[in-house]
């Protein structure tokens, strides 16, 4: 009797897969419509009613998957920050350790800026919207912000271990300012329109660099621009 009530158990958990998997596809589509959809209205702008009418179902439908509003602004900023960390963060971390990655992240940061991916633009609107909305969408927002600070401040960390970065250097600080550089980018970009927006945050990120570069370490850039005069000066020399 135990063998063959193991057998209906696993039998039925084997019917009932396929409709799971259908069930997270279904969801992972509805949040991928709400994450574009907060791009263009904020978080505060998204409900159960638009975003049902958005995909063509009910809104007991939606409540089946994700249960109150709330709900589903917590998926969608969660599908927002994992994009951006699949798009911006894990492909820089790549990238030699210490000055390079810094670069290498401010380059696909501005790319995420410039193209107005939905992640970063989602993330970056719930800031002004959540700042003062203290519950549990504001906290999950938060953890988000936090997560990405420790990220920078950990890229440092990997550049003083190197010997790139000053021993002093203050990763806390150094991620403090790159964050703060880089919503002024989204600021100057989108509000103000500045056509210098990009060229500006350029120089600022290469401020903080100058300031936290250990002594004697050449910046990548200009050991690559040297580089290619090196080589353009043996070529002549060759012909």
């Amino acid at each position: 009797m135990g063998v063959d009530g193991s057998a209906r158990s696993s039998a039925a958990a084997g019917d009932r897969m396929p409709s799971r998997r259908k069930g997270d596809r279904t969801r992972e589509a509805i949040v991928g419509r709400a994450v574009a959809h907060a791009c263009r209205v904020g978080l505060a702008g998204l409900t159960i009613s638009s975003i049902a009418t958005a995909v063509g179902m009910s809104k007991s439908g939606m409540y089946a998957h994700f249960g109150s509003k709330e709900a589903m602004q917590i998926a969608v900023l969660d599908a927002a920050a994992d994009e951006f960390s699949r798009t911006v963060l894990v492909p820089a971390l790549s990238a030699p350790r210490g000055e390079a990655r810094v670069l290498d992240l401010v380059e696909r940061w501005l790319t995420c800026g410039r193209t107005r991916q939905p992640g970063g633009c989602v993330i970056v609107k719930a800031s002004s919207e959540l700042d003062e909305r203290p519950g549990p969408v504001r906290d999950r927002l938060r953890e988000h912000h936090l997560a990405l600070d420790e990220s920078i401040a950990r890229i440092v960390r990997g550049g003083i271990d190197d010997g790139q970065f000053r021993p002093d250097a203050d990763p806390a600080q150094f991620a403090h300012e790159l964050y703060a550089t880089m919503l002024g980018f989204h600021h100057a970009l989108r509000l103000l329109d500045d056509p210098q927006a990009e060229a500006r945050t350029r120089r600022s990120v290469a401020a903080l660099l100058d300031a936290v570069r250990a002594d004697g370490h050449e910046s990548p850039a200009l050991a690559s621009t040297r580089g290619g005069a090196a080589e353009t000066g043996s070529n002549e020399e060759d012909r």
